[in-house]
């Protein structure tokens, strides 16, 4: 008789999600977009007609709702970076910023913009390394 091992697979650790489907938020970069729209959270998979909540480090599809005429009505992969409801870190402390706000990322994976603006959330540098190279401030 075989006694079957259980793997324990541990989560990612889930941040309060501030932001949902809908969710206008602050483009950080500098590729021209001003205002984003956040249309789909990648890689949910949830209870029909919930919407997911979305939180720092996420990566979603978002629209361009203002800024360049180049970048208005495209849709584009972003990573948010900063989110105005309170979260808490694994060593207890809370983190709450002043806007929700989010990066713009090309179909590979890399930032577009060559500058962020403002300061960005460490748990969006952990798992998006590029982030912190271009980021001035990680909180």
């Amino acid at each position: 008789m075989s006694k079957r091992i259980k793997r324990r697979i541990l989560p990612r650790r889930r941040i309060s999600g501030g932001l949902t489907i809908g969710s206008m938020v602050n483009c950080a970069d500098n590729t021209g977009a001003r205002r984003l729209k956040i249309i789909q959270m990648i890689g949910y998979k949830g209870r029909k007609r919930r919407l997911p909540t979305v939180g720092v480090g996420d990566l979603v599809t978002v629209s361009c709702r203002e800024g360049t005429p180049e970048m208005r009505r495209q849709l584009f992969n972003a990573v948010v970076v900063r989110q105005k409801r309170l979260y808490q870190r694994v060593d207890g402390t809370r983190v709450q910023f002043e806007d929700n706000a989010a990066v713009i990322l090309t179909p590979e994976g890399t930032l577009r913009g060559s500058d962020v603006k403002g300061p960005v959330a460490r748990e969006a540098v952990d798992r998006w390394a590029r982030l912190g190279n271009i980021a001035r401030m990680v909180v």
